[in-house]
């Protein structure tokens, strides 16, 4: 039997696969489709990611280096408010090859992957979780001490073990121009309803562009709008839930949810890269698979880790519900260099940013 069985190769998954194969834990991951695909999440993250990366990787997943960002609050050649530091605060990456490092990682750590395998249901035991995996070959039943699901927003095991949703979700849709365009701002448009649309230029790898919105906004309207304003042309493009709020609790009685599946993102911005990757490591550092009182562990430890900046994050993502007008009087007041960290709304509070206004 296995110590954990975890479902979802993402960032959070393969994350927590690897670390706890570090420990000596016998890992088994499930990925229904191959590793990375199909895309469904922006390749803008914070300079934190690579501390996640094994030493090497980042010189085959950096794309472009981005010191600030314009926000609008109409479209593409409405007035810009630039907020800025001098040097790099965030990158864009290679997303699918991200998740594909990650997934090595884990493997290169004793985590066995196996891509192309959907579970179709997950049974809790007094002494184990039992897992039905359809793959190739057919369909198995796989037993686990516990189950990791990291099955993304939407998630098959948080619905399996009777787990509560996230408080909301929105649809997501991310297109992709071909263009080269090595900028290193990117545009953020405070114009869809109670989030944004944005633009990130990712040198050689051309433009990402994207909004998300609650279901049911015209999200696809909205985008066509926000492409055509641009005059850019797409050639690629995907669209995905992007779960806002975590519920009250991730664990049951041998099940533990991780990422999107816990809804561990940034309630401000949607990411939830690092989000999910920060509940990974308190996973593999709190959980033991032979005593499922530890599970009450993770789920402190990710909400000390984590429940301040969510909490804030949702109040920061109040302002893009505020009147045009006071939009404008708040962009305008606090545009110019900043001392924040993109992952970290308590940033806001920080020396650096006071003594970035005080500049």
């Amino acid at each position: 039997m296995r110590d954990f069985a975890v479902v979802g190769a993402g960032p959070a998954g393969s994350r927590f696969a690897r670390r706890a194969a570090d420990l000596g834990r016998d890992v088994v991951v499930f990925e229904q489709g191959t590793v990375g695909e199909p895309l469904a999440c922006s390749g803008h993250v914070s300079l934190d990611v690579w501390d996640y990366v094994p030493e090497g990787a980042r010189e085959d997943l950096f794309q472009n280096a981005i010191s600030g960002a314009r926000f609008h609050v109409g479209g593409a050649d409405s007035t810009a408010y630039p907020f800025y530091k001098e040097t790099p605060i965030s990158n864009a990456i290679d997303r699918v090859g991200l998740d594909r490092t990650l997934a090595d990682a884990a493997r290169d750590a004793g985590a066995t992957i196996r891509e192309g395998h959907t579970v179709t249901a997950v049974r809790e035991r007094a002494d184990r979780v039992e897992l039905d995996v359809k793959g190739p070959d057919g369909t198995e039943t796989v037993a686990a001490r516990m189950v990791a699901g990291c099955d993304g927003p939407r998630s098959r095991v948080r619905r399996e073990v009777g787990l509560p949703e996230p408080d909301e979700l929105l649809h997501g849709v991310l297109g992709f121009d071909p263009d080269p365009d090595a900028q290193d701002f990117v545009d953020v448009h405070l114009t869809v309803p109670r989030f944004f649309a944005w633009r990130i230029p990712r040198g050689d790898a051309g433009v990402e562009y994207g909004l998300a919105a609650s279901p049911g906004a015209d999200v696809g309207d909205r985008f066509d709008a926000l492409v055509d304003d641009y005059g850019a042309t797409i050639d690629r493009r995907c669209s995905g839930a992007i779960p806002i709020g975590p519920p009250d609790s991730v664990v049951s009685d041998r099940a533990f949810l991780i990422g999107d599946a816990a809804g561990q993102t940034k309630p401000f911005t949607g990411g939830g890269i690092r989000y999910g990757m920060t509940a990974a490591d308190c996973a593999a550092r709190t959980v033991d698979p032979t005593a499922p009182r530890t599970l009450d562990d993770y789920e402190r430890a990710w909400r000390s880790e984590l429940g301040r900046e969510i909490r804030l994050g949702a109040w920061v993502r109040r302002a893009y519900s505020l009147p045009t007008p006071v939009q404008r009087l708040g962009l305008r007041t606090f545009a110019g260099e900043i001392g924040v960290h993109m992952d970290r709304p308590s940033s806001l509070f920080s020396r650096e940013q006071v003594r970035a206004l005080l500049r």
